[in-house]
């Protein structure tokens, strides 16, 4: 089936656009879920109907890629933390390469409840991990059995595995970006509940309605959450270039004023 054209790329305009038709197409980010599974919410993004599949409308995935990329760019700008999660298998290693390479924060094991509703407990367990560290490594573990070690260390890699990945998120994030908004729904839930503004990836039989930037497009397929994490963390990272040249240029500016002043003295 991916081998036949889709039915809309006569329409393709250029743009400048921080994705185009073609690379979506080719990525597969058009397929949605069978008509029988869909959501009546996602009827405004969703083009036609083949063979029982309803087919995305990639024109207007780009716009949406877009305007959750200007958002996000922004947010970053002004040095705030968006947190990625997305636990189903094919977006996992997707995610984290793509969170790490802009320096944020990403849950790709497991969401615990109350991760964001309950911000302190979680804090405390990141702190307990740090502590464990620093036990071991001041030597203060040296004198227990190998099985309390044992039990330490299993603990330790557990709080690594579900929590390391947010270990230098000392505060609520300013968003949430997430791969498959039905998956994630305990997530979007409690971002919601705390005014945390919510990106994320709407398939057909999701609710857009759930999340503020809702980007149609397959949230199964490997490639196509690449694509579209590969143009949205493009402009977060802008966000955190322009960011560092605006606090070099402040930094200059106030070693000019500063200057006088030491010639004056």
């Amino acid at each position: 089936m991916s081998a036949v054209p889709h039915p809309m790329a006569t329409k393709q305009k250029k743009t400048m656009s921080r994705t185009n038709f073609d690379q979506l197409l080719q990525a597969g980010c058009h397929f949605g879920h069978l008509r029988r599974k869909w959501n009546p919410a996602m009827a405004p993004y969703i083009f036609m109907e083949r063979n029982g599949i309803h087919i995305i409308d990639l024109h207007k995935t780009v716009a949406k890629v877009d305007e959750a990329s200007e958002a996000l760019k922004n947010i970053a700008k002004q040095g705030k933390k968006i947190l990625f999660v997305a636990t189903k298998k094919q977006a996992k290693d997707v995610v984290a390469e793509k969170a790490q390479s802009v320096n944020m924060p990403y849950i790709n094991e497991r969401w615990a409840g109350g991760m964001l509703t309950n911000f302190q407990t979680i804090r405390k367990a990141i702190k307990k991990m740090a502590n464990i560290d620093k036990l071991t490594a001041d030597g203060t573990y040296s004198n227990l059995s190998k099985r309390e070690l044992l039990q330490i260390s299993r603990q330790r890699a557990k709080l690594e595995k579900n929590l390391g990945s947010i270990a230098d998120l000392t505060r609520l994030p300013s968003a949430l970006f997430v791969i498959d908004v039905e998956k994630e729904n305990i997530a979007v839930k409690e971002a919601k509940r705390l005014g945390i503004p919510v990106f994320g990836i709407v398939d057909t039989n999701a609710d857009p309605n759930k999340v503020d930037f809702a980007i149609p497009a397959n949230d199964d397929a490997k490639d196509s959450v690449e694509v579209i994490l590969a143009a949205c963390c493009e402009a977060i990272n802008e966000g955190l270039q322009e960011r560092k040249i605006e606090k070099a240029d402040e930094k200059a500016a106030a070693q000019q004023e500063d200057k006088p002043k030491a010639a004056a003295e």
